[in-house]
């Protein structure tokens, strides 16, 4: 997959079959919108391409600084890479680029710059200045400039919505099942791993305390999870707190992941960590040996859900 990340950059002379959008955890919803440019590709001489951007408009045009987001950039791209799409283009998105008009943004970007040859988008899809273009205004267009458009019908585009919202949700909620059956594959907290205060090693639960860059990252509810991670080519299971360690006098928000059976330094290691299953809330517990007996009674449930 070729990534470019900024449109002016791109360089590619051959046509595509394209969708736009912002693709936030990339899930099932959207991939019925992926596959059909995916296979439409396949079938015809077209380059599978979508074109997305960062920041999320809102946090530019809404000021919303609030707001999380599901995927990081990297985690997006290597979403889109396994799929098998073509290309993937990456566009800043800024005040400037909002006030392109909707005749500026098809004429210069879609045919021009991506040599667009259809357009595959949901029926709802507004664009240009003010979004003040729609689908019909598109295929007007695609009339003038020779390049055809495929309306995606109102039923998938709210089941992309609706996933969304309920994702979200039920991360904040902690129900991580439901996330996942949604999302179509396990969450996933991508960080480099940080030297903690070495209380999970005194614990006798040595931890990987894992720092996230982007604060835009949607990080789930507080309290234990069974993990796993891919270290070395190699699938290591585990468990993990995100929380503030209340019984030891916390006060900052920490990732830290026990990995079961595994015993290597992963100090500056880039790491992706799958949230499988939630174990429990984040307890302050009477003492440290109360903790220690309950961080048994996880391992125990983790164990046997990962044997199961």
């Amino acid at each position: 997959m070729i990534t470019v990340r900024n449109i002016s950059k791109y360089k590619e002379e051959y046509p595509t079959v394209i969708t736009i959008g912002t693709f936030d955890g990339v899930h099932i919803g959207h991939l019925k919108i992926l596959n059909k440019i995916i296979n439409h590709a396949k079938n015809t001489a077209l380059k599978s391409s979508v074109l997305t951007f960062f920041p999320h408009p809102r946090m530019v045009l809404q000021k919303d600084a609030n707001i999380k987001l599901l995927n990081t950039i990297d985690e997006k791209i290597n979403i889109l890479e396994r799929l098998g799409l073509d290309v993937l283009i990456i566009h800043p998105f800024t005040k400037e680029f909002s006030r392109l008009t909707a005749t500026e943004f098809v004429r210069d970007i879609l045919v021009n710059t991506l040599n667009t040859k259809k357009v595959i988008i949901g029926y709802d899809h507004r664009f240009g200045r003010n979004r003040n273009a729609n689908i019909n205004d598109l295929v007007t267009f695609g009339n003038t400039y020779e390049f055809s458009v495929d309306e995606i019908p109102a039923q998938e585009i709210d089941d992309v919505s609706v996933s969304s919202t309920k994702i979200r949700k039920a991360l904040e909620e902690g129900d991580i099942e439901t996330a996942n059956s949604y999302l179509g594959y396990e969450y996933m907290l991508t960080g480099t791993i940080i030297k903690g205060k070495g209380i999970g090693k005194q614990l006798g639960y040595p931890t990987a305390n894992l720092s996230i860059a982007e604060d835009y990252k949607l990080i789930p509810k507080n309290g234990a999870y069974i993990v796993n991670s891919t270290i070395n080519g190699k699938i290591v299971y585990g468990m993990m707190n995100i929380g503030f360690n209340p019984t030891v006098d916390g006060t900052k928000q920490s990732i830290e992941v026990n990995f079961f059976d595994f015993d290597a330094d992963l100090y500056n290691l880039k790491l992706q960590v799958n949230i499988l299953v939630r174990l429990r809330d984040e307890h302050k517990f009477e003492s440290v040996d109360a903790l220690k007996a309950q961080l048994a009674i996880d391992k125990e449930k983790s164990l046997h859900y990962i044997n199961k």
